[in-house]
């Protein structure tokens, strides 16, 4: 029975890898890249897109920041107050700051 039941563990961690991605399959996209660094495809609608950040790192390392100069300024008993307002403006600050930063604007 223990014989059985590794070999049927070893198969199922076996035949996902035997499967291969073709590269129709793996990534239909055709990347271009411009002059200035900035990469874009066509899409399936004719559109052309690029990849841009969204502001996700700046709002959390902003988030943390803010909190922790929030806290700081804070000088009441309960710090509570300053910590959720500074995490608040932080988060809002960064991620502006990270969009702004980012490559040129995609047309």
């Amino acid at each position: 029975m223990r014989t059985a039941i590794i070999a049927a563990t070893l198969s199922a961690l076996t035949l996902p890898a035997l499967t291969v991605a073709t590269p129709a399959q793996a990534d239909s996209r055709r990347y271009y890249q411009t002059d200035n660094g900035i990469r874009y495809w066509r899409g399936n609608n004719g559109r052309y897109y690029c990849k841009k950040s969204n502001g996700t790192t700046g709002l959390l390392i902003g988030g943390v920041a803010g909190a922790l100069l929030g806290r700081t300024i804070d000088g009441g008993r309960d710090k509570t107050v300053g910590t959720i307002a500074g995490a608040a403006v932080g988060a809002l600050v960064g991620r502006e700051v990270d969009r702004k930063n980012s490559r040129p604007r995609c047309r």
